[in-house]
């Protein structure tokens, strides 16, 4: 079938119409209602994360089921979805319930070789490699049964729900999945993005006594505060750690780095108290410090979480319970724009205008 899709190739992304070829037993074809649009699609489109190219963008997709494959059996026509992360679902992490940890994770979200991807999308003769098992920037994409998350209330605004399947379920899922903070203790959040705002609210949701969000942005923190932050630091106009360090008597119990930039990781070690641990979320570059000053004396812990390490299938309904009964309004993020609008959604993201822009297919 011929669709519409945002094609990347040579750092420049465009709507272009491919073709979708036969789908495998397992799979499905979702008519797409909206999508987020995240940094790892522009860290794609910039060959920051290698895939092969061309390349469909899109990770963040929700929609309707318009078609299963033959041994489908969990999803019929009709169906709302949210489709997130991809997974083999044979490994040892994904077989013990630890999915965003599959040990096949790059090849089956970003991919290894146009001749080993599993892409149903072409542009005529030639195949263009799909994102996350979805590449949902277009109006169809297909998914494996694997990644779709069947959304049982049809009442709810489909076109909303998007980026669970990737950025909120990070920043939330780090908290209650991940670190499982008590409600006694204190949380710092770098970054008030999706990822980090969705962390505050995670938060609040885990009772946390402190809930400390810094950024650079003033109209951010205001959010982070209306969103259940305690206590708002702005890092351009004071010492970030010393301010953390003065709030909770010492450091925080964990932190969170979501803003990507290397330094802020080291803050981020240096904002815990002893005991501490700090999960780093963000797509952060190279960075040299010492292990044993940050680290060792004070038993800190440092950890790398994906996707907040999240079952999507479990997850995203338990987002969805927590928004309806207004605990996690995450609407309260994101900007809709049309089909054909990507650049602008693009401008203003990278501006700091919108947090989350969610691209409308229908």
């Amino acid at each position: 079938m011929n669709i519409q899709a945002y094609v990347a190739e040579n750092e420049v992304v465009s709507l272009k119409e491919v073709q979708l070829r036969e789908i495998e037993a397992d799979e499905i074809i979702v008519k797409v209602v909206g999508t987020g649009l995240c940094h790892t699609d522009l860290n794609v489109l910039h060959s920051l994360t290698p895939t092969p190219m061309p390349i469909v963008l899109g990770h963040e997709g929700a929609g309707i089921v318009a078609k299963v494959g033959s041994g489908v059996t969990e999803f019929v026509e009709g169906d709302h979805v949210v489709i997130s992360f991809n997974y083999c679902g044979k490994c040892n992490n994904c077989l013990h319930g630890v999915p965003s940890a599959c040990e096949n994770f790059f090849q089956e979200n970003f991919g290894t070789s146009m001749e080993l991807s599993n892409s149903k999308i072409a542009d005529g003769e030639r195949k263009v490699s799909n994102l996350f098992g979805q590449s949902s920037l277009a109006t169809y994409c297909v998914a494996n049964v694997r990644n779709a998350v069947k959304i049982e209330d049809k009442e709810i605004d489909l076109s909303l729900l998007g980026p669970l399947a990737c950025g909120l379920q990070t920043g939330a899922g780090t908290i209650l999945n991940k670190l499982k903070p008590g409600v006694n203790e204190s949380v710092v959040i770098f970054g008030c993005g999706s990822v980090g705002l969705s962390a505050v609210m995670g938060a609040k949701l885990a009772n946390c006594q402190t809930i400390i969000a810094v950024d650079v942005h003033e109209e951010r923190l205001n959010l982070a505060k209306e969103l259940g932050a305690t206590h708002v630091v702005n890092g351009r106009e004071v010492d970030a750690v010393q301010a953390v360090q003065e709030i909770t008597s010492g450091g925080a119990h964990y932190a969170i780095e979501s803003s990507g930039v290397a330094p802020v990781v080291l803050q981020a070690i240096r904002s815990v108290r002893a005991l501490g641990t700090i999960a780093v979320v963000g797509a952060s570059g190279n960075l040299e410090f010492h292990i044993h000053d940050e680290l060792i004396p004070m038993n800190k812990t440092l950890v790398g979480v994906v996707e907040g390490q999240s079952i999507p299938k479990l997850f995203i309904p338990e987002l969805i319970a927590y928004y309806k009964e207004g605990k996690f309004p995450f609407d309260r993020l994101v900007k809709k724009y049309e089909m054909t609008q990507l650049d602008q959604a693009i401008h203003d993201m990278e501006s700091g205008k919108t947090i989350k822009p969610i691209i409308l297919f229908s």
